[in-house]
Formats: C-alpha cells, sequence, structure tokens
C-alpha cells in the first residue's frame, strides 16, 4: 500500500495530532509506508510516524512510532 492512495484533497489537511505538523511520506524500518512528521515533535530531534492500514492513516499519537530525526 502506498501513501499516493490517499486523496490529494486529504493529503493537504492531515496533520500530525501531536505537534500540528505536516506529515510527509516516509518509510517504517520493516519498509511499509507511513506518514512522518515533517518538524520536530515535541522534542529537539524527535519526530513520530503514522501507519497505514489498508489506506487509511492512523493518527492517533499513542500508537505511533517515536524516531530520531
Amino acid at each position: 500500500m502506498s501513501t499516493s492512495t490517499i486523496e490529494p484533497w486529504l493529503r493537504e489537511i492531515l496533520r500530525c495530532p501531536v505537534c500540528r505538523h505536516e506529515l510527509v511520506d516516509g518509510t517504517s524500518p520493516s519498509g511499509d509506508p507511513e506518514l512522518q512528521c515533517a518538524k520536530d515533535c515535541e522534542a529537539p530531534g524527535q519526530r513520530r510516524a503514522y501507519r497505514i492500514e489498508d489506506g487509511i492513516p492512523v493518527l492517533l499519537a499513542d500508537e505511533a512510532r517515536i524516531f530520531t530525526a
């Protein structure tokens, strides 16, 4: 599943539910597509990534993958 399957109008309004920054295309450590915060989220160098299930981004802060940018 690719993030390109998300409708363009929806991509324009999606934001990280924690820091409200734009979400950009990314790839998880397992190689799956995900949406990632474009800027630091809550701490310097820390960002969140949200998985995509069946073309639907799961924008739940508790289920986000936290990584260092």
